[in-house]
């Protein structure tokens, strides 16, 4: 994509912003044209993020990256990498900067890292977090590579095909074998995601499935409520497979969620679970959709001469488990 003459001027005042905070509360490295990072010191834990510059822009408080916002509520300190092409950071300045950091000892003043990533910026915290052993990584559908050898099945990123991930930081799922634990969260029906998923295994790997979520897994969740809680809980060394379990009931009351789960109900024709997930949705959203799948769904019901039991019966909530 050609970058205008607007672009060029908006990424160079940014960075400009970027200088001034990293002066005055931690450091601003500028890692060739397109990458870059900001570290703000705080407390003793560390949280490192990857992140796309325009997202940063575009919906970051003050400019700042999310991860910033997560750290400062913490007392946390946070480092960010964030990149203005989707390269899966794989680029010359960004080894070369980690290599610095674990020369210099940087992550070793921590007594807790963790890493935060989506998507390809997922891959890079994988990636990544061999710098920092023991640290904890929480990624959202991350993938493993796109080395032909091993995903030739993913045509997501044609822009993609003659970069090199057989070189150093290369496989994500080595990476984290040195990481106390990974919790890898992605959708079990999103095909691809699902497949790169399945090469992260090990003992400390947590899969967290999130099945009817939508593309944006990292823009639901925080939509959702759960994406700050699990990060914080991260940071403090609490979190868990059960814990998420317990943050993600908060699906139930996401629109978007419950639209997916009844549209998947509705197509596998599936009368008796659609109208009971349809008529709880309708008690926090009457929606229109909702309704009438709602009635087309109790319609099918009496065709078959059986009614919904009245709301909260035993068993209701047997047929609902």
């Amino acid at each position: 994509m050609t970058q205008t003459t607007d672009d060029a001027t908006r990424r160079a005042r940014w960075r400009v912003t970027l200088d001034a905070h990293g002066a005055e509360q931690g450091a601003h490295v500028r890692l060739g044209d397109d990458h870059g990072a900001l570290f703000t010191e705080d407390g003793e834990t560390l949280l490192v993020t990857f992140e796309m510059a325009e997202t940063i822009r575009d919906t970051g408080q003050g400019a700042l990256p999310y991860g910033l916002q997560i750290a400062g509520r913490e007392g946390c300190s946070q480092l960010c990498l964030y990149s203005e092409t989707n390269g899966f950071f794989r680029a010359a300045e960004v080894y070369g900067y980690f290599d610095g950091l674990v020369d210099e000892g940087f992550f070793d003043q921590f007594e807790r890292v963790v890493f935060y990533g989506c998507g390809p910026c997922g891959y890079a915290a994988a990636a990544y977090s061999v710098c920092a052993p023991f640290s904890t990584a929480v990624l959202l559908a991350p993938l493993a590579t796109l080395d032909p050898a091993r995903a030739a099945w993913d045509d997501r990123y044609p822009e993609m095909r003659r970069t090199d991930f057989s070189a150093r930081y290369g496989y994500a799922p080595d990476m984290l074998e040195a990481a106390e634990a990974a919790f890898i969260l992605h959708n079990p029906a999103a095909t691809k995601d699902a497949m790169h998923a399945s090469l992260f295994r090990g003992e400390t790997i947590h899969h967290l499935p999130t099945r009817w979520i939508g593309h944006r897994i990292d823009q639901e969740l925080e939509d959702m409520g759960v994406l700050e809680p699990m990060l914080r809980a991260a940071l403090r060394g609490k979190l868990t497979p059960e814990g998420f379990a317990r943050l993600y009931r908060e699906r139930h009351r996401h629109g978007p969620w419950l639209r997916r789960l009844l549209g998947s109900l509705d197509a596998a024709e599936r009368p008796w679970l659609t109208a009971l997930a349809a008529r709880a949705a309708l008690a926090r959203f009457d929606w229109p959709r909702f309704r009438k799948t709602y009635q087309a769904a109790t319609a099918a019901l009496a065709e078959e001469g059986r009614t919904l039991p009245a709301p909260g019966t035993p068993k209701q909530k047997e047929a609902a488990e």
